[in-house]
């Protein structure tokens, strides 16, 4: 419970501490975005390490040089916590946007962050809006910001961290597409940092794994529309390989 109570003062701290950062990002954002996109990048990614860390965060980083470095991608991960995307942002090599719940939007700073970010909010309960979104997630990633979904949807609450949700086909079309490639990530370990104890937080290992990208140009049509169940596939295998359990 102290841990929870120590973080709860540094999070206020570290949203007060970047309103004029903001401002000044937005400011030059206007003369050159790609140089406010860079710093906005390495910004958010110390103060959230710092935040992680005083949360009990022990992060292990498997794969990053699965990561395209020239192009931008899409991310599709598991999704078991609340701290999966602040987990992933800390080490993302470059500018990207994450596709989030349109319920975020209603946090005044944070959702100035976000979109300065290049996040997008997902209205789950209108498709009409949810294909803008899409739209949107594509134009952003043929103009060179990665894009970061979790096709589960919503947080996976199974026990077992490798008994995956069903993978919703619909947002791989922001790499079918821009073209761009896929690339697969597994995280485990941070339900038992925050979920299964809320709101109480606990120190933990973390495991954060980027497979090999996976290229849907190279695949018949038939296979892209099955993309979230090829993925789905790779991301369970890759959290049965963390835990050491033997994979055919």
């Amino acid at each position: 419970m102290i841990r929870t109570i120590l973080c709860i003062p540094l999070a206020i701290i570290l949203l007060l501490i970047s309103i004029p950062v903001l401002i000044v990002e937005k400011i030059i954002a206007k003369f050159n975005r790609r140089v406010s996109d860079i710093s906005t990048t390495r910004f958010v990614q110390k103060a959230l390490s710092l935040f992680l860390y005083a949360a009990g965060v022990r992060l292990t980083v498997i794969g990053k040089e699965n990561i395209p470095r020239d192009q931008a991608v899409l991310y599709v991960g598991n999704h078991q916590s609340m701290i999966d995307p602040l987990v992933a942002y800390t080490v993302l090599p470059g500018p990207t946007g994450i596709i989030s719940k349109m319920e975020v939007a209603k946090i005044p700073l944070v959702a100035a962050w976000m979109r300065q970010l290049h996040c997008l909010f997902l209205d789950r309960s209108d498709l009409r809006q949810g294909m803008k979104t899409i739209l949107a997630a594509i134009d952003q990633v043929k103009d060179g910001i990665s894009i970061l979904i979790y096709p589960e949807g919503t947080r996976n609450k199974n026990e077992d961290e490798t008994e995956l949700l069903e993978f919703h086909e619909g947002s791989y079309k922001i790499a079918i597409r821009s073209g761009c490639p896929i690339v697969p990530i597994a995280i485990s370990g941070t339900a038992k940092v925050v979920e299964n104890q809320f709101p109480k937080l606990r120190k933990g290992q973390v495991i954060l794994e980027f497979g090999k990208p996976i290229d849907p140009k190279a695949l018949s049509r038939d296979e892209q529309k099955c993309l979230g169940v090829y993925s789905r596939g790779l991301i369970g295998r890759m959290l049965l390989e963390q835990k050491g359990i033997p994979v055919d």
